[in-house]
C-alpha cells in the first residue's frame, strides 16, 4: 500500500512502519527545527529528542483529533513539550557541567600564567650567572633535585656544585641590591 497524506494517520494506527517513514520524511524536517529551536543549549541531547518524539507519535497516534487542529500542528505541540521535558532533565546537570569546565579552564590559564611570570622572575634573576651555574641553580631550586643528582647529571664533583652554588647566591645578592 502507498503511503500518502490522506492515509497516513490511519496506517499509523493500524502500526504500519511505512507511515512512520512517511512522517519522519515528511514531518521530521519541522521536527529538527522545533528541537533546534528549544534544545540550543544541549546540544548533545537533540537527536535523542528527535527520536523520542517520533516514538510519541507512534505510541500515541490514537491521541490525535484531526477534529481540533492539524497533524503538523500537533507534532510540532510534541516535539515542544518533549524538548521542555528534556531541558528540565539535562539543562541544570550541563549547566554545572559547563561552568564547571569553565571553571577548571580559567584555572589553568591562571597556573600557566603564574608559570609564566614565575619562569620571567627566575631568568631575570639568573641572567647575571654563567649558563652552567644557571642549570644548576634551576636543577636545584626548580626541579628539586639533589646536590648528588646534580652531580651526577652534570658529571661534576659535589664540592664544585656547592661552591658554584655558593658564588651564585653571592652574586645575585650583589646584583639584587643594585638594582634597589
Amino acid at each position: 500500500m502507498i503511503i500518502d497524506e490522506k492515509n497516513f494517520i490511519k496506517q499509523l494506527k493500524k502500526k504500519d512502519e511505512k507511515a512512520l517513514e512517511y512522517i519522519i520524511d515528511i514531518y521530521g524536517g519541522i521536527v529538527k527545527a522545533v528541537v533546534k529551536r528549544h534544545m540550543y543549549n544541549i546540544f548533545n541531547y537533540q537527536e535523542e529528542c528527535i527520536q523520542d518524539v517520533f516514538l510519541d507519535v507512534w505510541y500515541g497516534i490514537d491521541k490525535y483529533d484531526d477534529k481540533k487542529g492539524d497533524f503538523k500542528n500537533w507534532i510540532a505541540a510534541i516535539t515542544k513539550y518533549k524538548c521542555i521535558m528534556y531541558k528540565r532533565k539535562h539543562l541544570p546537570t550541563n549547566l554545572n557541567q559547563d561552568i564547571e569546565d569553565t571553571l577548571v579552564a580559567v584555572d589553568d590559564i591562571e597556573i600557566e600564567i603564574k608559570k609564566k611570570e614565575l619562569k620571567e622572575e627566575v631568568d631575570s634573576l639568573l641572567r647575571g650567572l654563567k649558563e652552567e651555574d644557571r642549570n644548576i641553580f634551576k636543577k636545584y631550586y626548580i626541579e628539586g633535585k639533589t646536590i648528588k643528582e646534580i652531580s651526577k647529571d652534570m658529571n661534576i664533583k659535589d664540592e664544585n656544585i656547592y661552591n658554584r652554588m655558593s658564588r651564585g647566591k653571592k652574586k645575585i645578592r650583589i646584583l639584587f641590591n643594585k638594582d634597589k
